[in-house]
């Protein structure tokens, strides 16, 4: 329903009793209603989008080739379980890996795998909106991360 475009026109019908009245505009282009909400959804959270909504929602970061393979563990581990992520086993610092997930691609976690967590069994989870690292298990961090999306939290 569109209120605004009719008073733009100026647009206007005498109803049965008389009175001049603005009418209300029913647009019935389905695709053109998402394309100017999706617009305006990437406009308000200048691409920052919550986790349920982010096309990428976990960012998995290797500090080094020896937490690769456990870095891969984990990103397919978060893929068998549906959530989207992806894995950055690039040969760069972990600063720039951060903030390459963090600035340009806006992912709401960043797992942060290093010798450590390697050693562990665990995994430093990385939270854009705080910019706080927490440790998780990974099971313990899907079932964090399953529940913000039923909630839509954010």
């Amino acid at each position: 329903m569109d209120f605004c475009l009719p008073a733009k026109f100026n647009l206007k019908y005498v109803d049965t009793d008389g009175v001049e009245k603005t009418p209300v505009v029913l647009h019935r282009a389905i695709l053109g209603s998402l394309d100017r909400f999706m617009a305006y959804m990437i406009e308000e959270t200048k691409g920052a989008f919550p986790l349920w909504l982010a096309p990428v929602q976990v960012a998995v970061l290797s500090v080094s080739e020896k937490s690769a393979d456990y870095a891969k563990t984990v990103y397919e581990y978060l893929r068998e379980n549906r959530i989207r992520a992806e894995l950055d086993d690039r040969n760069e610092k972990i600063g720039y890996k951060i903030r390459s997930a963090r600035q340009t691609d806006k992912v709401p976690y960043m797992i942060i795998v290093g010798e450590h967590e390697v050693a562990d069994g665990t995994i430093s989870v990385r939270d854009r909106a705080t910019d706080e690292t927490h440790t998780y298990q990974k099971e313990a961090f899907l079932d964090k991360l399953l529940s913000e999306i039923a909630a839509r939290t954010r």
